[in-house]
């Protein structure tokens, strides 16, 4: 039959083309390569996760040394699996064989987080009680806790109870605000004319 034909004038493209792996001499078509297969490894990484439930953490550093990362569930997750953060306890590295067990880790982890903010919640609100103890002790027989004697007062309950006035101070401020500003939209009253 005869010659392909061409759009436009132009040759036939010679499609998809293996190229050899080595190193791109050619600082710009270096950066286009790199963008173009940094993109392609961390969609490949996302879908290893998607379809095989695995946590992944990909980390690429560019030729100016810019960080590109990926991860599933996150890369902080991952790395601390394996790596935990200096004063953490050590990392629950449990090797998944059934899929059950597929997210044992970061279950145990959330577990262990989430009982140590209970804890540090509860030292909290102890401590809280105990100052609002101190506090109305050293109220003595005066009506209103702000009246306390803070002389009685120790050095760990002295900041709590001047946010404490602090507060009280901005809550009567606003109230007053309030007031003042009703009380300016409100018509004034006119005068009675008293006819002897």
């Amino acid at each position: 039959m005869g010659t392909a034909k061409t759009t436009a004038g132009r040759p036939p493209s010679k499609g998809r083309q293996r190229i050899e792996i080595r190193y791109i001499e050619d600082k710009a078509k270096r950066q286009v390569a790199f963008s173009k297969r940094r993109t392609g490894v961390f969609k490949k990484a996302s879908e290893v996760s998607q379809l095989c439930g695995a946590h992944v953490a990909v980390v690429v550093f560019s030729e100016g040394g810019k960080a590109f990362a990926i991860g599933n569930p996150s890369v902080d997750d991952v790395l601390r699996a394996y790596d935990p953060f200096p004063g953490e306890e050590g990392a629950c590295l449990v090797q998944v064989e059934d899929d059950d067990d597929a997210c044992g880790w970061a279950v145990e982890s959330t577990l262990r987080q989430a009982e140590e903010t209970k804890a540090r919640v509860e030292a909290e609100q102890a401590r809280m009680n105990a100052i609002g103890e101190k506090v109305m002790q050293a109220k003595g027989g005066r009506l209103f806790w702000w009246e306390a004697d803070v002389e009685q007062l120790g050095v760990a309950e002295l900041p709590e109870f001047a946010r404490a006035l602090q507060r009280l101070r901005d809550n009567v401020q606003r109230h007053a605000d309030k007031l003042n500003a009703a009380a300016a939209a409100a018509p004034s009253p006119t005068p009675l004319l008293l006819l002897q």
